[in-house]
């Protein structure tokens, strides 16, 4: 779509997500990045009333900085797509498969892509003994920027006492030791892996927090894993029918070499302020956080 004919930009953001803190910052930061590469922005915090906004502000794009479930789990896709609205990000089935992680691994297996161990579980009997050797990591199946995640040590004394606010069907997944790695698709062009350095986990607060983590890019990594993300990544961004941007997440265990890389999953919405991942791999390519949010806004379509 030609920025010419995509004057005015609905920018989504905030929802009622887990993570509507993000989403708020990302969408402040695209706004404001939108309107200095001379577009017409509105920005509205997405509520029951989204339709009927919309249907008032009758954007030419929407561009969709929602994070989290009804965000990036193709709920406000299909609405986009009822409306007729042409918008950023993948669309509504790429959308769901990604945010459901039971699902997203079983087309990452069948595309070939290595994956951790896994398997679904009760949340009582996650609290009641060990789902499988540890160490492991217990997940919620359908959240994003670590919420809800659990890491059960191998020198646990016992299982974890996930909390009550934990949905009732959890994922258990295998702990991977080693790096955490990540690689933005963008188009069809894997850009760069990223070495996220961080003292512990990467959880919520190491995510967003001022200094929670470093981030090196391009990663020092020997060419055959940074080989492997970025074809990894891009395999993973078309297994799903991704478009626009994506950024695939892995860990990496050295001592195994390239048998010890897994990918963990693949954000169809990632984090979009200029200091955040996949910004930051464009900017190593050479895009401004400017440049980037106009390719995105003229990616934008419907489903095809």
């Amino acid at each position: 779509m030609s920025s010419r004919t995509a004057a005015r930009i609905a920018v989504l953001m905030g929802g009622r997500s887990a993570e509507r803190e993000v989403s708020l910052v990302s969408g402040r930061e695209c706004a404001a990045a939108l309107r200095t590469e001379g577009f017409t922005v509105v920005e509205i915090d997405a509520g029951p009333d989204l339709a009927s906004v919309l249907g008032a502000e009758r954007p030419d794009v929407v561009f969709n900085a929602l994070h989290g479930r009804w965000g990036e789990d193709g709920c406000v896709q299909g609405l986009l797509e009822w409306l007729g609205l042409p918008y950023t990000h993948s669309g509504v089935l790429a959308s769901a498969l990604a945010m459901d992680k039971v699902r997203a691994k079983q087309v990452f297996a069948a595309a070939g892509l290595p994956v951790a161990a896994s398997r679904l579980v009760c949340k009582d009997e996650v609290r009641g003994h060990h789902p499988m050797p540890p160490p492991y990591v217990v997940k919620p199946v359908s959240e994003g920027s670590s919420v809800g995640i659990y890491i059960v040590h191998a020198e646990a004394n016992g299982p974890a006492q996930v909390s009550d606010e934990m949905p009732e069907v959890l994922m258990v997944e295998a702990f991977v030791p080693g790096r955490e790695l990540t690689t933005t698709v963008m188009g069809d062009q894997p850009l760069a892996v990223t070495d996220i350095l961080v003292d512990g986990w990467y959880d919520y607060q190491a995510k967003y927090a001022p200094g929670g983590s470093r981030h090196v890019v391009p990663a020092d990594l020997p060419a055959a894993i940074t080989d492997a993300c970025l074809d990894y990544a891009l395999r993973a961004h078309r297994a799903l029918g991704c478009r626009g941007v994506s950024r695939t997440d892995f860990r990496w265990d050295e001592s195994r070499g390239l048998d010890g890389l897994f990918l963990l999953e693949t954000n169809t919405q990632p984090g979009m302020t200029p200091t955040s991942l996949a910004p930051e791999q464009a900017a190593y390519r050479g895009y401004s956080f400017g440049a980037l949010v106009r390719w995105m806004v003229e990616d934008a379509s419907c489903s095809r």
